[in-house]
């Protein structure tokens, strides 16, 4: 899978603030891929519309950013709106804001949250730091032995063109698996051999721990990343440790912006790595 250029990038608004760091963080992948900004609001009904509100903003946005925007406003349910807006919009991005302090809330409940971004036709970036870097220098690959595994390494590639940007694959195993990282090591040879052909920087690093999200976001804090890149699906063995509620552990504990990729939904998906 990679990004639609010429496309448009959806971002659903509350108007609280962490909703509004999204657009922001959103002005470059729009300006990279040449995709417009939709900016789309849903109350809920007998609740203010904000038809002005949100007038005023596409105004201060297009000021600010130069990009082409358009707004929307519904009555109805936010998930269920974003998603289906998004579908027929043929968007290829979403972007939303999270709440800083309170784990999925503000106007994305936990489960519901979840729901939403195994159900978005797109890719699915959640914001919830406010004081991240608006660039991006520094992407993490995390990597394990599944084939979805392999499916996100030509959005990374590509947004590593895009932003000029480094990719750091990071796999992490249980400290007492010690076969795991053997088995690990010929796929991280591939990969990093067609990431580095793409005329991308890349590095590598294992990591033993127990707990897969808190290692990956750990690791993104002390190295100074600014994306983390995974994919939504489910478990299918001990072994394959992003899957599930791994990945919405990612997105309910990370303050580094994560784009999650559903997987393909055909038997077989190639990114030129075998």
């Amino acid at each position: 899978m990679l990004l639609k250029e010429n496309s448009s990038i959806l971002i659903p608004i509350d108007f609280s603030k962490q909703s509004l760091v999204a657009i922001r963080h959103s002005y470059n992948i729009a300006k990279l891929t040449k995709s417009k900004l939709i900016i789309m609001h849903v109350h809920k009904p007998g609740s203010p519309n904000h038809v002005s509100d949100l007038d005023s903003l596409k105004q201060e946005i297009i000021k600010e950013s130069g990009l082409v925007v358009e707004t929307l406003n519904f009555e109805g349910d936010i998930y269920d709106t974003t998603d289906k807006q998004a579908e027929e919009l043929q968007c290829m991005l979403i972007v939303v804001g999270l709440d800083t302090h309170v784990r999925f809330r503000s106007f994305m409940g936990s489960n519901q949250a979840s729901k939403f971004i195994k159900k978005s036709p797109c890719p699915v970036i959640t914001i919830r730091s406010t004081t991240g870097r608006l660039e991006c220098k520094n992407i993490i690959l995390p990597f394990d032995l599944s084939p979805e595994s392999r499916e996100k390494v030509g959005i990374a590639v590509q947004l590593a063109n895009y932003y000029k940007a480094d990719l750091r694959i990071v796999s992490v195993f249980p400290p007492s698996d010690h076969k795991y990282e053997n088995k690990l090591l010929p796929y991280l040879q591939q990969v990093k051999k067609f990431i580095k052909e793409k005329g991308v920087n890349c590095t590598n690093k294992s990591i033993p721990a127990n707990d897969v999200a808190e290692a990956i976001i750990d690791y993104a804090n002390k190295n100074d990343c600014d994306l983390i890149i995974q994919m939504n699906k489910k478990d299918k063995s001990l072994g394959e440790m992003f899957g599930g509620t791994m990945s919405e552990k990612m997105v309910d504990i990370s303050n580094v912006p994560i784009l999650t990729i559903n997987p393909m939904k055909r038997e077989s998906y190639s990114t030129g790595i075998h």
